[in-house]
């Protein structure tokens, strides 16, 4: 049987979809207070078991029966106040994983991210032999994945059976305008600014369909890149602006000017209470140039990507 964590997510429930389109039943984890998303929420085939990646005393009993673990759970913040909860579910979390996979010989498919691959070395794309490289500066999320999967390489060398995914931004029209999709609401609103930065972006399905690809193969201690396109933000903002007929953004945010708003939304929320909409961590990452090389997941599974702004048309589309 297949057991797939963060089955209530963005991702977890597309690959919830996916599997059970295919007549596979399928375990799916699920925390208390989690809501069961509408795409997935009357499908008999998932068995819904409330547990927390976190606490072995539940997470246990979960692997009864297990021979396929997809886990997709994962604490995603630029926030820095969120880096003790971010660190205890992408790193704590997934050595549980690990641990309770190798206890009960199963094959593993982990999601990381591209953020675990480091920044860009001068004059070529990101590939999967690129590690995060320490960086006292770097964001506590990047660093998170990137120890979440030295978890996985670790139950490698004990006999693990995994392969890794590492996708880039992960778009589609079931996120609504959260995560991703606030990139969606931010351009919808009429949001003038753009950055010189860029970045690689990939729709949901496809992420889910490499994901079985893979685990329906045969590779083991391997990694792989997912993504479609990579877009500079300016494009990006510009074709999301063109599909819900508004103005595009017109404006560059600099450095400069992107300091000044995340000190400012800082030191606002001391008062306000709430969370800044503006981080260090989500300024900086604005402004880098990152691009991916996807070769190796085309040549492994012989997938072809939907283009990015396919996506972009039916994401707007249904958000109007």
């Amino acid at each position: 049987m297949i057991l797939v964590t963060g089955g209530t997510g963005f991702l977890g429930s597309e690959l919830l979809k996916q599997l059970t389109d295919k007549g596979l039943a399928v375990r799916a984890l699920k925390r208390e207070t989690s809501e069961i998303p509408p795409i997935v929420k009357n499908i008999t085939l998932i068995e819904w078991f409330t547990a927390d990646i976190n606490d072995l005393s539940t997470l246990e009993d979960a692997f009864d029966g297990i021979t396929q673990v997809y886990h997709c759970a994962a604490f995603v913040s630029f926030n820095p106040k969120d880096k003790k909860n971010m660190f205890h579910v992408n790193i704590d979390g997934t050595s549980n994983i690990v641990n309770l996979c190798i206890e009960n010989n199963c094959r593993l498919l982990h999601v990381s991210s591209v953020a675990a691959l480091g920044d860009a070395k001068k004059g070529r794309k990101i590939n999967e032999k690129d590690f995060w490289e320490y960086d006292a500066k770097a964001h506590a999320y990047g660093l998170s994945k990137y120890e979440g999967e030295m978890e996985v390489w670790r139950g490698i060398t004990e006999g693990l059976d995994a392969v890794i995914v590492n996708p880039s931004v992960i778009i589609g029209k079931n996120a609504g305008f959260n995560g991703s999709g606030a990139i969606f609401k931010l351009v919808k609103g009429g949001f003038p600014f753009y950055t010189n930065g860029a970045t690689g972006l990939v729709d949901v399905v496809d992420v889910a369909k490499s994901m079985i690809l893979l685990m329906e193969g045969s590779i083991t201690a391997e990694r792989y890149i997912i993504s479609s396109d990579d877009y500079h933000y300016k494009d990006l903002f510009t074709e999301i602006a063109k599909a819900f007929a508004v103005k595009a953004p017109t404006k560059e945010a600099k450095p400069w000017m992107l300091g000044i708003a995340w000190r400012a939304l800082k030191f606002f929320s001391l008062f306000s209470g709430s969370e800044p909409s503006i981080t260090k961590d989500a300024a900086k990452s604005s402004t880098v140039l990152s691009y991916y090389d996807n070769s190796k997941i085309i040549a492994e599974t012989a997938i072809k990507f939907k283009p990015v702004a396919e996506s972009i048309k039916e994401i707007t589309q249904h958000l109007k």
